[in-house]
């Protein structure tokens, strides 16, 4: 019987003790959490404005450069057509506008949205940590793990991206249509924050995000290609990719050039650093056929999944996140913003299983500063030291990534059916009848506020 209904529950965890799942957090350590946010937050300014230096390489040139002649040409009512360095969705423009509405330079206008925008993001993450059953951990791993990747927070729009995607994935409990559009907005901008929807809590929840996603995403794309000409020209510039030097799929290539046994040649090409010449077409679809792969295992992980958690949800995302990120043709080193922004997020519930994972990003993202800026030039020349360094941070990228998706797997399998035991009648205590699925249903309600539930 109790098997029965633990079955018919969806094998629901059980509830944690109230004296600890229950309780609301302290509000006290939000003033420490502030404070290591402007503490760290200073050193990023100040690697930024060059009055720390951690290597030679500028990192800022994206900025004053490429995103400012962009700039320059989405103001005439076009997207950059004849720049092949355009890679990204028509709602990059509005991200790349967004500087000239601000007084000062085009650059010191970007470092202060970056700035904005993370601190909105950390204020996200401290406001979730307050709620009952959540984790302050998360706003910790924020405060942390973002300089560990040096100025490129700041030097790349990613950090606006990822602070959507957080602003999206927290209030995907209470508000699915609401995340929906935070999401679908994401992935106009630089696609993958859609791939947070795979975790999408199942019934209406998956319905009014799914769909919230597609309308805004669908009325964005609408609005920019009939406001300015060639919203989607850089379709036909992501099919004419190499394999890019920092990349997974590189390391074979990095080895050969140091044996001595590859004649092609790594150059710049549509807006990175990749290896063009012999092999690279046969890795590049090696590369797409395990994302195809990724994906269809995270399709049958959402089909087979017998437990469902507010956790679920936050976990699902990060993993679908490091597939895409492990088996692309292109692994950038502002990626890793977007992996440490989902890992805060499943951070701020107790009951995460990526837990693990979040540690190991940690240290992925100081092997991605290693390897850029810092040892860049060796990277680009195939020297061992630099290929040593990528190689040890794109097997741990990989590591990390099946440690997320073997820990997902085991925490939404269906539990070991229960042993019943038979007690006389007079041992058996009085009991309340407990409606199956109550423990899940609680877990979400724990994110709803009164006005949510009304």
């Amino acid at each position: 019987m109790e098997s029965a209904q633990a079955e018919k529950a969806g094998g629901a965890e059980p509830t944690a003790p109230p004296s600890r799942a229950g309780a609301v957090p302290s509000r006290r350590p939000l003033w420490a959490l502030a404070a290591g946010w402007v503490a760290t937050r200073t050193l990023i300014v100040l690697m930024v404005a060059g009055v720390l230096r951690i290597a030679d390489t500028d990192v800022t040139t994206d900025i004053s450069v490429i995103y400012h002649s962009w700039y320059e040409v989405l103001r005439t009512g076009t997207f950059p057509l004849d720049d092949v360095t355009w890679q990204y969705p028509p709602g990059a423009a509005l991200v790349i506008l967004a500087p000239g509405l601000l007084p000062w330079s085009y650059l010191v206008s970007f470092f202060v949205i970056c700035g904005v925008v993370d601190a909105a993001a950390m204020a996200l993450l401290m406001r979730a940590g307050v709620r009952k059953g959540r984790s302050y951990l998360g706003g910790w791993y924020w405060v942390a793990g973002v300089p560990l990747l040096g100025p490129t927070v700041y030097c790349r729009y990613d950090i606006i991206v990822t602070a959507l995607a957080v602003a999206g994935l927290l209030v995907m409990l209470r508000r699915p249509a609401v995340s929906g559009l935070l999401l679908g907005l994401g992935g106009m901008v630089k696609v993958w924050p859609l791939l947070a929807l795979i975790g999408s809590p199942r019934g209406r929840r998956t319905r009014r995000a799914w769909t919230s996603a597609v309308a805004s995403a669908a009325a964005l794309g609408f609005l920019l290609t009939a406001g300015m000409n060639g919203a989607f020209e850089f379709l036909k510039f992501q099919s004419e990719r190499g394999i890019e030097i920092e990349s997974v799929g590189a390391l074979p290539l990095h080895f050969a050039k140091l044996a001595g046994a590859w004649d092609g040649t790594v150059t710049m090409n549509y807006g990175s650093v990749e290896f063009l010449g012999p092999w690279v077409p046969v890795i590049s679809k090696v590369m797409v056929g395990l994302s195809v792969a990724g994906f269809g295992w995270l399709l049958v992980w959402r089909l087979r999944a017998a437990r469902w958690t507010s956790a679920t949800t936050f976990d699902a995302a990060l993993c679908a996140l490091l597939v895409f990120t492990a088996t692309s043709r292109v692994i950038s080193p502002q990626y890793m913003i977007w992996v440490v922004g989902l890992a805060a997020v499943c951070l701020t519930v107790r009951g995460t299983s990526q837990r693990p994972v979040a540690v190991l990003v940690l240290f992925t993202a100081v092997l991605t500063t290693m390897e850029f800026p810092i040892m860049f030039g060796a990277v680009n020349r195939s020297e061992l030291g630099g290929v040593l360094v990528l190689t040890a941070r794109n097997l741990l990228l990989v590591v990390t990534t099946v440690v997320s998706a073997h820990r997902l797997w085991r925490s939404t399998r269906r539990r070991e059916a229960l042993t019943t035991v038979v007690l006389p009648a007079e041992q058996v205590a009085p009991q309340y009848p407990v409606r199956p699925g109550i423990a899940y249903e609680q877990d979400l309600l724990d994110d709803l506020t009164p006005a949510d539930r009304a």
